[in-house]
């Protein structure tokens, strides 16, 4: 049985995530400032790394872009020797888009000053309500990925 929840709560929780997107969301433009990389790049160097070496058809659907304008991203990001276009051994018809080693670099770079600063944050917190934040988070996280609404 789906349990209903008051909408007071439910508006609660939207807005504190929301604040909490945004706050996470500009201390990562922080970061991002001391690299020569955009917001942009980082989510689509973020997904091939996740998803392996993709078309950018297939980035473009990830980073919610069009196409030409994820080719315009690729390209810069080429330039800047972050990625690289391969040939599909496969299928020499198809070139996808693979993260060089200073696209590798400045990514883990970054993620790992973005959790300095959550380590910080949660300093304070006691170890078992971190480990029950993380918990709901990925509840919370996984019923969203199920959900078909």
């Amino acid at each position: 049985m789906v349990e209903s929840h008051p909408a007071a709560s439910i508006a609660n929780v939207e807005k504190e995530l929301r604040y909490i997107s945004g706050i996470i969301k500009q201390k990562g433009r922080e970061i991002l400032d001391q690299y020569p990389i955009t917001a942009p790049q980082f989510v689509a160097i973020q997904w091939l790394l996740e998803k392996g070496d993709l078309t950018i058809g297939e980035l473009s659907d990830h980073i919610y872009l069009a196409c030409s304008t994820t080719t315009d991203l690729v390209d810069r990001m080429e330039k800047n020797k972050l990625v690289e276009r391969v040939r599909d051994p496969k299928d020499r018809r198809v070139v996808r888009i693979h993260v060089l080693d200073k696209g590798k670099q400045i990514i883990h770079e970054v993620i790992e000053k973005r959790q300095e600063y959550l380590k910080e944050v949660l300093t304070e917190m006691p170890s078992d309500d971190v480990e029950t934040l993380n918990k709901l988070l990925s509840l919370l996280h996984d019923n969203m990925l199920h959900t078909s609404k």
